[in-house]
């Protein structure tokens, strides 16, 4: 099935593969842009981002001297920070001991920061013809599915499964062009919910389509149980329009961002309770503004408090330069409105 199952996928590839910015060049540090940015994104959604950041990030010199808060000012709304702060760290790296030259193979690439065994394989496939396997979400499912393997997907031994399975898969083809071919078959064919059984070349070979259990597939660990925190911001608003921010250094959600003072409590809260935690003769509530918002394991309860105060505070900021901080997505959503 190997040799066949390759050439398949290769010339389904060739006649269906989408037109992304990215697969018209061989540059290992756009490559890599593009890989970190999709890493937690869907591919429309993370196509701006892509034109975005390469045009203020043209090369690895450009983002190696960047500052912190430029850059996530521009990752702002694409969530999973760390992979900003990563993308620095490596881009100093490459300036420094690479000369500025995005290196090329698996084991350079593996060693970088925020670059896993999946980020090295792709680049080092597509940039370099280097024989590896990239495994991703879409590689599992679409892989699970034809072999009915009744491994749990979040597992590293699973992985390490799979990505020895795609060595035997992988002969007689272009690398780079193989791993394309299963992360575009995964993500247009063999969907999640609306996979394409009828529409799909190895139907006849696949053990979960002849057994009527495509969507047993790929196994998954029970879910993991969402947590609600609720967290209550003090916006002060003075009489000459300033505001109090810092910057987010604790480790967790949102870490290096801007937030207004916090207060997060176990259940949800008022106004009056917020005074009083705070010790301030906050009197005079504008208005409160609530949103929820959603996290991979975490329910954010989220209130805005907005006091008028008269009197001074230290570390103000004008609330009209409030749009050239980073903010999280809830937040900034937030100050659009109260500017």
């Amino acid at each position: 099935m190997s040799v066949s199952f390759s050439n398949k996928l290769i010339n389904w590839y060739n006649h269906n593969k989408r037109d992304l910015p990215w697969r018209k060049t061989k540059d290992p540090y756009k490559i890599w842009v593009s890989e970190i940015i999709l890493q937690q994104t869907r591919i429309e959604f993370g196509i701006k981002y892509y034109y975005k950041f390469i045009k203020k990030y043209p090369d690895v010199k450009k983002l190696a001297n960047s500052k912190e808060m430029d850059l996530m000012k521009i990752w702002e709304g694409l969530g999973y920070y760390s992979r900003a702060i990563n993308m620095l760290k490596t881009a100093k790296i490459v300036l420094n001991n690479f000369n500025g030259v995005f290196p090329l193979s698996y084991e350079e690439l593996i060693q970088l920061p925020g670059i896993g065994d999946y980020t090295a394989s792709a680049i080092s496939s597509i940039c370099n013809d280097e024989l590896q396997v990239v495994v991703d979400g879409n590689v599992l499912r679409f892989l699970s599915r034809i072999h009915k393997i009744d491994l749990p997907i979040e597992s590293i031994k699973t992985k390490k499964y799979f990505k020895k399975l795609g060595f035997k898969l992988i002969q007689d083809v272009k690398p780079g062009d193989f791993n394309q071919a299963l992360m575009d078959y995964g993500s247009t064919i063999c969907k999640p919910k609306k996979f394409d059984c009828n529409n799909c070349l190895f139907s006849s070979d696949c053990k979960a389509y002849n057994s009527n259990s495509v969507e047993n597939y790929p196994v998954k660990k029970k879910k993991i149980k969402v947590k609600d925190r609720f967290l209550n911001y003090v916006v002060v608003v003075t009489n000459d329009n300033k505001t109090q921010i810092k910057k987010r250094d604790s480790s967790g959600i949102w870490k290096n961002l801007y937030e207004f003072p916090l207060i997060e409590t176990k259940i949800e809260t008022s106004a009056k309770q917020i005074s009083k935690e705070l010790d301030l003769n906050l009197k005079d509530l504008l208005s409160v503004k609530k949103i929820n918002h959603r996290l991979s394991h975490q329910l954010l309860h989220i209130n805005f408090f907005v006091y008028k105060v008269d009197y001074k505070l230290d570390d103000l900021v004008d609330i009209n330069t409030l749009e050239s901080y980073p903010f999280p997505k809830p937040i900034n959503k937030f100050i659009s409105e109260l500017i």
